[in-house]
């Protein structure tokens, strides 16, 4: 591919919880920002390729695992495991051919797409991905974090029947859980993509690079995957905004998503871009300019000359 592509990539989160840290809350910055990691942007992405049967290197895996009692257990798989449960190879040990290595990674979409840190058995290789995405900001200043108790349908077996009123009934309560959402965020993440970055790996014989077809596969995936990975924390996520900006191979932009602002409206919310001036006078370095969003829900205010719009549900014009 001879291009280079930067771009945003937009979530929305209506009561439910896009990115949250370990105490269960959605994740923030020291300052109170509420924001979402690159791992969760591309872990729908990653779900979505293994469902379309492609090879997924860097995602949990479980295997049914014989412990030294003689008990099953369900555990995850190493990376060694996996690596050898993807690629049919028999055992990592016996591979110490590193170009091999190498080119089977290559074959993965996500190491394809974002790179890895492989350090297994002998061989020690660390691939910079083509593809970077950035922290994704949330620019909706009303969001709130909602908690919610959860009923369950049974009880603590832990907890066993005493001899006092308070023991027995707590013995016999079913548990609660609690669930946290956002009452509404709407994240916006910066993407790019430099194909040149394998350059050193075609010269290797390992890969045949960064492809139109490695670009359009990612195109595809990251309009529809959050939309798709429909979990129970989940549910309300959706994809809902996509800039992408094609240019020629020695152009260098900034961060774009800090050129974005949003606004909730009664009817429709308003994305408006701010980076109009920035991209207009680079038009001779631009070849192709592609906005994606919910038009049912959302106003995009721009002025980028050569802009072209389009439903991001039907991929029709608008």
């Amino acid at each position: 591919m001879n291009k280079r592509v930067y771009g945003i990539l937009g979530i929305v989160s209506k009561m439910s919880n896009w990115n949250a840290d370990f105490t269960g809350y959605p994740k923030t910055t020291s300052n109170g920002d509420v924001f979402g990691s690159d791992k969760a942007f591309k872990y729908p992405l990653k779900k979505m390729w293994e469902q379309q049967g492609e090879k997924v290197a860097y995602i949990k895996s479980l295997k049914l695992y014989e412990n030294k009692k003689g008990e099953t257990e369900l555990i995850p798989r190493s990376l060694k495991e996996r690596y050898e449960y993807i690629f049919s190879v028999e055992d990592l040990k016996k591979d110490k051919d590193s170009k091999t290595v190498l080119t089977n990674l290559f074959k993965a979409i996500d190491v394809k797409n974002f790179g890895a840190t492989f350090a297994e058995e002998g061989n020690n290789i660390s691939i910079t991905g083509a593809v970077q995405i950035g922290q994704g900001f949330n620019k909706y200043a009303e969001t709130n974090a909602e908690e919610q108790q959860i009923l369950s349908p049974f009880r603590d077996a832990s907890k066993k029947e005493g001899k006092a009123n308070e023991d027995q009934d707590e013995a016999k309560a079913s548990t609660l859980g609690t669930k946290i959402v956002s009452n509404e965020a709407h994240y916006f993440y910066p993407f790019t993509i430099n194909p040149a970055t394998y350059d050193e790996f075609k010269v290797l014989g390992v890969t045949d690079g960064y492809t139109e077809e490695d670009y359009k596969k990612f195109k595809e995936a990251s309009l529809v995957a959050a939309t798709s990975f429909s979990t129970n924390a989940k549910i309300g996520c959706e994809n809902e905004f996509a800039l992408f900006v094609e240019t020629q191979r020695d152009l260098y932009l900034p961060d774009l998503s800090q050129y974005i602002s949003f606004k909730k409206g009664e009817e429709k919310n308003t994305i408006s871009l701010q980076c109009n001036e920035l991209l207009n006078e680079l038009q001779d370095k631009i070849s192709n300019i592609e906005i994606y969003y919910n038009p049912y829900t959302t106003i995009v205010e721009e002025k980028i000359k050569g802009a072209k719009k389009f439903n991001i549900f039907t991929k029709k014009e608008v």
